[in-house]
């Protein structure tokens, strides 16, 4: 069966018709505070954290280069799994009435493993952590995968270390909503 794809904007900065490789750095660009910093394949800049909370914070904001906000991810305490909101910034203003995605854990019954499941509006991603530390895929309702973090190693295959992570970053999927569920990984897995 084939595929149809919706047209992609021209004016959308986040979406592209091709794969997207980018580089995830778990740190901060500002001085001891957690955080990361994300750059695209020229080496420049896209995305950025800055938490100047502890590690594990109840509120991140994920910024793009010039600081505007991108998203506000705030942890929900709602019984024993909680989970997390992402609300979509336009223009400084967050509307907080209905977050734009939602982040469960959820128990898979048939693979028997835990995932956590990723609503937005009337689509379901799954996040499913791979083997090792860092490692993760998110993956639409059908399976197929959207996009996938794993360390990042140079040309030689040399490791560059646990917080450094190769994402890449299937077409036609918003750059900017799979960095805001990187950044909720991070923040379950206590990374930044």
């Amino acid at each position: 069966m084939a595929k149809v794809y919706p047209q992609v904007p021209s004016f959308s900065p986040h979406m592209t018709s091709k794969r997207e490789s980018f580089t995830v750095w778990m740190k901060s660009l500002v001085y001891q505070t957690n955080g990361c910093t994300v750059y695209n394949t020229n080496g420049d800049i896209v995305y950025r954290v800055d938490n100047y909370d502890k590690k594990g914070s109840n509120e991140v904001h994920l910024m793009d280069l010039r600081g505007k906000v991108l998203f506000t991810i705030r942890r929900k305490k709602l019984l024993t799994f909680g989970g997390w909101d992402g609300y979509r910034c336009s223009d400084s203003y967050v509307n907080e009435k209905k977050p734009w995605f939602q982040v469960k854990k959820c128990y898979r019954m048939l693979k028997g493993d835990l995932g956590f499941q990723v609503t937005v509006g009337c689509d379901k991603y799954w996040i499913v952590r791979l083997a090792g530390k860092t490692a993760f895929r998110i993956v639409n309702i059908d399976g197929d995968i959207v996009a996938e973090a794993k360390p990042k190693q140079s040309s030689s295959g040399v490791l560059l270390g646990d917080d450094v992570l190769a994402l890449v970053v299937e077409p036609h999927m918003d750059h900017s909503l799979m960095m805001a569920l990187l950044i909720v990984y991070g923040l379950i897995r206590r990374r930044m």
